[in-house]
């Protein structure tokens, strides 16, 4: 009796949870994003969001700012307490202070309403890719030439320490814990330390916009990693952008 080699298993889907108190966009945003493979859980109000949050596990989270009971900007920092979970945040058209609060937060990214599906399933995906990073392989280590994985892993500045085979970040010894999206931008600038990085190519390499994104995106996620790293750490080139100083 012949056998064959079982196909590889398919991806697990990520689980989505919505927290949306609109019923008509709710739903339609739940199908839409089925249709995209997404495994969907919604929730009205910020205090349902939370109970579901707690009771299941979630690869992302997307929280309208204007819930009852508990806004997203609440729900959000609750969820930040004890996760690291991407949260996507969205906010009515041009209400800048939504988007501030939500990224103060801990929100990672956000979209403004009415939002097209392509738009917010290419914010999902570039979410997700950030939660799961992972360095590119190092070509000499893989033919085992150059120093050892202890010597090259480990990048030191003052007393920040990244491991970066690891994803560990450490302050005097102590560990951080970072969001995907902040230790994705703390790497970004580790690999270029003493150098400046403009605002837009932030943007495009950490948040993978292709096109002119908002600015304070990149502002308040600096904020929030200098209130973990130390405050002098990242320093602000003004008219530029920031650097990871040596």
């Amino acid at each position: 009796m012949s056998s064959s080699t079982p196909a590889p298993a398919s991806p697990r889907p990520e689980r989505v949870l919505l927290v949306e108190d609109d019923d008509l966009m709710r739903r339609s945003f739940t199908v839409a994003l089925e249709r995209y493979g997404y495994r969907m859980k919604a929730a009205a109000d910020g205090l349902a969001g939370l109970e579901l949050f707690r009771d299941e596990s979630f690869d992302l989270l997307i929280l309208d700012v204007m819930l009852p009971g508990l806004d997203g900007i609440g729900l959000c920092r609750r969820v930040r307490e004890t996760s690291l979970v991407p949260v996507l945040m969205m906010s009515a058209r041009g209400d800048g202070l939504d988007v501030v609060a939500g990224l103060e937060a801990g929100a990672d990214d956000y979209v403004v309403k009415p939002v097209d599906t392509y738009v917010l399933v290419a914010r999902i995906r570039s979410l997700l890719r950030r939660a799961t990073y992972a360095p590119s392989p190092d070509p000499e280590r893989a033919t085992g030439d150059g120093p050892s994985p202890s010597e090259r892993e480990l990048l030191v500045f003052g007393d920040l320490t990244i491991d970066t085979g690891g994803l560990e970040v450490f302050v005097s010894g102590n560990p951080v814990a970072l969001t995907p999206t902040e230790l994705k931008l703390l790497l970004e600038f580790a690999a270029h330390p003493g150098i400046v990085l403009e605002r837009h190519t932030l943007l495009r390499d950490v948040w993978e916009y292709g096109w002119d994104g908002d600015s304070r995106v990149v502002d308040l996620c600096v904020q929030r990693l200098r209130s973990k790293l130390g405050r002098d750490r990242i320093e602000t080139v003004r008219g530029f952008g920031y650097k990871l100083r040596r």
